[in-house]
Formats: structure tokens, sequence, C-alpha cells
């Protein structure tokens, strides 16, 4: 259905019809990749394809992104056949059925989106887009920071190289030691098989960051609604 432009963008929640107005007016609104001024212009929000300042507005009303701050022993998939908990039960609030974005594996927490939004989704996991992601990692042994120029500059694994985008080491025990880690392979178990590589297992681990989305304060088995300027900053990310 065809309606106003400033009322999609109202609804949408970029702000009042006044100040939708306003934006059409100065043409910072685009439909399609065609800047719009005119203020009788329509869309269909099912559609068309709506950018404001650049930055791509999500106006399908039946598309959801939720993050979700995984507990470990949760396998990341929607129905388990073997009765483990999975990542249903935490979203059984919604009621759109969503479908995990990437996974992680049972014994990694942290974040991990869920949308129904199958063109995101897509570019979020396909390995052409290069989405990064960040992991803390308790590693046992003393890792001294020498180790961030061999991981950036990239190792080898039995299914071939690879190389983190970014190294940090926060803290270094003789017994363990505090990592943090961002690349954008999506290869399983990537990380737990680059430290054992390098000698310092994992003992823990959290992905902290997908893409341009923070777990932020989530807790354990709480999830929250991924929305505005939020989803825009998402969506621009892997081109949409």
């Amino acid at each position: 259905m065809r309606e106003r432009l400033q009322k999609i963008l109202a609804h949408a929640g970029v702000g009042s019809r006044r100040a939708c107005e306003a934006l059409i007016a100065e043409g910072r609104v685009a439909v399609n990749g065609a800047v719009v001024t005119e203020m009788g212009t329509r869309a269909d929000a099912e559609r068309d394809t709506i950018h404001v300042d650049g930055m791509p507005i999500a106006v399908k009303p039946d598309l959801l992104t939720v993050a979700l701050y995984k507990p470990p022993g949760v396998v990341s998939t929607m129905d388990d056949d073997m009765g483990r908990p999975s990542l249903a039960q935490y979203v059984e609030k919604y009621e759109q059925r969503l479908y995990h974005v990437g996974r992680l594996d049972e014994d990694t927490e942290g974040l991990i989106l869920l949308s129904n939004d199958g063109e995101l989704t897509h570019r979020l996991t396909h390995p052409s887009y290069e989405v990064p992601k960040t992991y803390v990692a308790r590693v046992e042994g003393q890792v001294t920071r020498g180790l961030a120029r061999v991981l950036e500059k990239g190792i080898t694994l039995e299914d071939g190289p690879i190389r983190v985008d970014k190294f940090v080491l926060r803290e270094s025990q003789p017994r363990n030691s505090i990592v943090e880690l961002t690349l954008h392979s999506g290869r399983n178990r990537i990380v737990r098989r680059i430290m054992e590589e390098v000698g310092h297992p994992v003992m823990e681990l959290v992905r902290t960051r997908f893409a341009t989305i923070d777990a932020g304060r989530l807790r354990p088995g709480k999830s929250r609604v991924i929305a505005g300027s939020e989803l825009s900053a998402l969506m621009h990310s892997v081109g949409m």
C-alpha cells in the first residue's frame, strides 16, 4: 500500500510528521536511490527502499531483529533434536518467527542476533561482507604482547591461513590471561582453534560485539529489539 512518505518515516520512528516533512524538503530523503523533495510523494513501505542522510530506514512493519545474550550450554538452533536448551526459549515473547544469524558454539556465551529479515541475515553471514565480530577470552598461560603481531600478521590452521583484525591483551598473569580478538571469519570454532594453535587454549569465551551491535548491558538469557538508528547503522554496515 502506498502512503505519504512523511507518514511512513514517522511510523518508522524517524521523528514527528512535521520533522519528517522538513527532512524531505531539505532533500535528505531518498526512495529507491532517488532524492525526494515533493511533500506529496507516496511510497510503499513493503517494497521501496528508503534512506535518510544515506542511512537505510527500516520501514517494513513485520521485520524484526533482536540481540540475545546466549548463555553457555545453549545450542545455536531454534529446535534441538537432542533436547538440549536452544535459542527458541529465549525469544518466545516475540510474535514473529525468528532465525539465528550465524552461530555460537555450545560452550561460548554472548551476543547472537536473531531476525526474520532474510536479506539482512544473508549479508551479515556471507563471507563477502566481512562482518567483524569481537570476542573476549580467558586463556591458559601468560600471554605476551608480541602475540598481537603474530596474530595480526596471520597464522595457518589445518583449513587454511587466518589472521585477526585486532588483538588486545587485557590482562596477563602466570596461569591465565584475558585477551580480546576482533575478526571477520565465520569459520567453525575459529577463536578457540586460533588460541589453541598459539599455545593458549581457551578457558572461557564471550562474544561481545557483532558488526555494529554491542552486547552492552545484556545479561545471559536476556534480549532486546534492535531498532531506529541502531538498526539503520547495522543495515548500512552491510550496504543496505
